[in-house]
């Protein structure tokens, strides 16, 4: 079965998993919920936690809502540690904004023409 048919998985989902090689349900057994949802990550997309969730739903081919909490939140656990051993993003972020300091010398002190004298 293609990612595309599995329960909880949508469109986006399914073309996440296709673009890191998971194509098949058997492809997503093998790698496991964590390791599924660490190669979204780590290709750059933004996953939530639904994801997750969603990926362990289609594994024990249940809805995602009804994976049990004590799960939940040991696959939580887990992507969270996972993700704080990632390098930092690649990306630098947006500079601030940009100012422009002259400093004028005493002989650049003097008003170039008559014109610049008018309205000093």
């Amino acid at each position: 079965m293609s990612t595309q048919k599995l329960r909880n998985i949508g469109p986006k989902s399914a073309a996440w998993l296709r673009q890191v090689g998971l194509h098949t349900q058997e492809d997503l057994a093998a790698v496991g919920t964590l390791e599924a949802f660490m190669r979204i990550k780590r290709a750059g997309f933004k996953p939530t936690l639904n994801l997750l969730y969603s990926i362990e739903g289609a594994l024990l081919d249940c809805h995602w809502q009804d994976v049990p909490d004590a799960r939940r939140a040991e696959l939580v656990s887990a992507a969270e540690a996972a993700i704080a051993g990632l390098p930092p993003p690649r990306h630098k972020p947006a500079a601030g904004p940009v100012t422009t300091t002259m400093h004028m010398q005493e002989e650049e002190a003097e008003p170039a023409s008559d014109l610049d004298r008018l309205f000093d």
